[in-house]
């Protein structure tokens, strides 16, 4: 008589199907700036007079709206 491997039973198939697709993804690292302290570019909406405000001061109004939110942040 010749030994023949045996078929997987449904329930073994069934429970390595779903270990399958239960098992949690490995993801990669982290991103991170290329530039360490470089500036990301973002749209965001604010109101008329806020940008206003701070446009009045002239040049660097980008850089005074982000000390602002650096500010409200407790950074």
């Amino acid at each position: 008589m010749i030994d023949r491997p045996r078929p997987p039973s449904a329930r073994n198939a069934a429970e390595a199907m779903f270990k399958k697709v239960t098992e949690p993804k490995v993801e990669g690292p982290a991103k991170t700036a290329a530039v360490p302290g470089a500036k990301e570019l973002v749209s965001i909406r604010i109101d008329q007079d806020v940008l206003e405000f701070f446009q009045e001061g002239g040049a660097g109004w980008q850089d005074r709206i982000n000390d602002a939110l650096r500010k409200a942040a407790g950074k």
